[in-house]
């Protein structure tokens, strides 16, 4: 061990806080307190300078050990990707009547391959010439290369790394720490360039790891970069309380990148990192798990957190989390509020109960508005965004009706300017229950490239199948048209001019035919 040096690179994406990293390089130096480390982010150096910055930090430092964090890599966003909108090119090109605006789509979708296929092949090249710069110092240098991109294409993205790079799947700490040891990685998940993954590698679950408060001191010295992030004093900055996700929505994968069983991070680590980044001028903090209530069972772990931040005496800050809406009472919606959440977002999907049993999110829509209410009596005045994502499975007239009622009593709760409907078009991911049935369905064939962007394959990976899929396009393009900087309500707006609004009791039931019909729309 005494000769080991790691750096831990970032490769280049949206500069949010680059939490992964910074965790596991504390993990690391708290099992070994004297190993040499140092984190580069990438994403916060020019584009045009990133490999120039990583070799000159590779010549300094002389890592033994590369660790490589790549975060995204899927392209189909609801607005703003790489090079332009990827759901208006793509819209335009399979829905417009129009010949000049198909034309304008297909060379939007150009201009957004050339930038899609431009990062892979860059981070690629990355990885491999920073490994062949560290071996110019230490012959046997290596690399493992993790992250939320490489978690999910894990056996797709092996086919470009080197041979005898370490591939992780999910939480990187314990193989990190074996690999540095110079122990077997048998029992890790992961698997090594050139051989074959282990067959269902992904559904794995990862160990548990009790986490505790990150110590910023050392993260400060050994990241120039930290304070780059903190100076803005815009930035959400990050902060775990839990991993793993109990649920089973037929579109997500994090349940089984994260693992079903939920860990509690002990809430007197938690406050402890926090008060470290509040002494550094931090206000604004995201809770980055999965869900910060992923279950009622969790109520009382939240308002235990909540209550030890008060007593803390982080009285000015404002926070922000994915929420499960029905996991709240009137307490915890006080304690949300007095604490200074600020925005929360919901991703429900649909609006009507039906869908949502289909898809199994395991929400109950009824009590979703219930607990929204609590938080409104509680004095939220905040942003709420709602996550929509439309014919995902079995939409139709009547479930669009009933996601438009649902939307306006949302409305009617927090004020319709409060209240931002998201709108997003799946992007079909590998090992996911909606994989599964767009095979039982024969929309994809068993071998597809999950990663590929040509026509043929994207037009079946952005989930808008018909019969739908043509009236979804239609409204979408018009919306773009009409107003494209409030997309999501526009979109509202003119689906509910389409179809109306339906009672919203009737949203909030789901008939006795859509509960049979789960068994057999998604296995």
């Amino acid at each position: 061990m005494s000769d080991q040096r790691v750096l831990l690179v970032r490769l280049p994406c949206n500069p949010i806080f680059p939490i992964g990293p910074i965790y596991l390089a504390d993990h690391l130096h708290k099992c070994f307190p004297a190993l040499p480390q140092r984190i580069l982010d990438l994403a916060a150096v020019p584009l045009l300078d990133v490999q120039r910055v990583l070799l000159e930090v590779i010549d300094q430092f002389r890592p033994t050990l590369l660790v490589f964090s790549w975060r995204d890599i899927q392209i189909y966003a609801p607005v703003d990707g790489r090079g332009g909108n990827p759901l208006q090119n793509s819209f335009e090109v399979f829905y417009s009547a129009n010949p000049l605006k198909r034309l304008r789509g297909a060379i939007g979708g150009l201009r957004l391959m050339g930038s899609y296929y431009g990062e892979l092949w860059r981070n690629l090249r990355l990885v491999r010439r920073g490994l062949r710069r560290a071996r110019r110092h230490n012959p046997g240098a290596r690399v493992v290369i993790g992250g939320g991109a490489v978690s999910v294409f894990y056996e797709q993205l092996g086919r470009g790394l080197p041979t005898g790079s370490v591939v992780s799947v999910g939480e990187g700490e314990g193989l990190l720490e074996k690999l540095i040891r110079g122990q077997s990685l048998a029992g890790e998940r992961c698997y090594v360039v050139g051989e074959a993954p282990r067959p269902g590698l992904i559904h794995e679950q990862p160990a548990g790891l009790e986490k505790t408060a990150c110590d910023y001191a050392y993260i400060e010295a050994i990241w120039p970069q930290l304070n780059w992030y903190l100076d803005g004093g815009d930035f959400y900055v990050g902060v775990q309380t839990k991993r793993g996700c109990p649920h089973n929505c037929c579109y997500c994968v994090y349940t089984v990148v994260e693992g079903k069983a939920v860990r509690v991070n002990p809430i007197a680590e938690v406050v402890r990192e926090m008060r470290q980044l509040y002494d550094r001028g931090v206000r604004g903090f995201w809770f980055t798990d999965a869900q910060f209530i992923p279950a009622r069972r969790y109520i009382d772990d939240a308002k235990e957190l909540l209550r030890a931040i008060q007593a803390e005496g982080l009285t000015d800050i404002r926070w922000a989390a994915y929420i499960r809406a029905d996991n709240l009472d009137a307490e915890l919606a006080e304690l949300m509020v007095a604490t200074g959440m600020s925005y929360f977002e919901i991703g429900i999907t649909s609006g009507s109960q039906e869908l949502v049993r289909k898809m199994r999110m395991g929400y109950n829509l009824r009590t979703v508005l219930e607990n929204c209410r609590l938080l409104a009596a509680a004095g939220f005045r905040e942003h709420v965004s709602v996550n929509y994502s439309f014919n995902v499975i079995d939409e139709r007239p009547e479930t669009i009706r009933q996601t438009i009622a649902y939307h306006r009593e949302l409305e009617r709760i927090f004020g319709a300017d409060k209240v931002e409907p998201a709108i997003f078009f799946i992007g079909l991911q590998p090992h996911t229950h909606l994989e599964q049935y767009a095979f039982d369905q024969g929309m994809l064939k068993p071998g597809y490239d999950p990663m590929s962007l040509m026509p043929w394959t994207a037009r079946k990976l952005l989930w808008n199948p018909e019969p739908m899929g043509r009236v979804f396009g239609r409204i979408c393009l018009e919306a773009f048209e009409r107003n494209p900087a409030d997309f999501g309500r526009t979109v509202m707006a003119l689906l509910e001019r389409e179809y109306g609004v339906a009672p919203l009791d009737q949203a909030l039931r789901a008939p006795v035919e859509g509960r049979q019909a789960l068994a057999t729309a998604v296995r």
